[in-house]
């Protein structure tokens, strides 16, 4: 009986021991917050709709969602106005 009892103990100091060299540091839950965190806001950056504006050899002014390829651009950013505008002097 000593004996199992014995293993049931050090067993279960191996699971404690076990769960405590493997659990995160406040510094390392603090970086592991901050990464997250900055890949998110990469990534809201990343789906923002934005425009290609650029004119071709023949003065034609262009709008794509690609930036052309040899040719200088400008990026028009599509970001949506927060809430409704309304004005009432148009008819």
């Amino acid at each position: 009986m000593r004996l199992a009892w014995a293993l049931a103990a050090g067993l279960a100091v191996g699971i404690g021991l076990a769960w405590w060299l493997s659990r995160e540091t406040p510094e390392q839950a603090a970086r592991k917050q901050a990464r997250a965190e900055r890949a998110a806001a990469a990534m809201a950056e990343d789906a923002k709709p934005v425009l290609y504006r650029w004119t071709d050899a023949d003065g034609v002014v262009h709008l794509t969602d690609k930036p052309p390829k040899g040719r200088k651009y400008r990026k028009i950013d599509m970001r949506p106005q927060d809430g409704i505008r309304v004005d009432g002097d148009k008819q």
